[in-house]
């Protein structure tokens, strides 16, 4: 009777590990999926952002070329001599 007290007791004891490692397995399975949901919002936004700044990038250039003295010397030249 004793050794049959410890066999079931130990397979109690596998199948509350079992359970505990299913419980810790999808728990992790969640923070895992989680975070790959958080850092793809990141990246989206900082995509968005870089695109963002480009473009005040492109009209700051843009915006310096006609305020350079040649720009404007050269154009108010061609301007006289139509």
């Amino acid at each position: 009777m004793l050794y049959n007290r410890q066999e079931r007791g130990s397979i109690v004891d596998i199948n509350v590990l079992v359970t505990l490692l299913t419980i810790t397995v999808i728990l992790l399975s969640i923070v895992i999926i989680a975070w790959l949901a958080a850092i793809t919002v990141v990246l989206v936004r900082v995509r968005q952002v870089l695109k963002n700044v480009e473009a005040i990038t492109n009209n700051i250039a843009s915006a310096s070329d006609w305020v350079s003295p040649v720009k404007l010397f050269s154009h108010v030249a061609k301007l006289f001599r139509k």
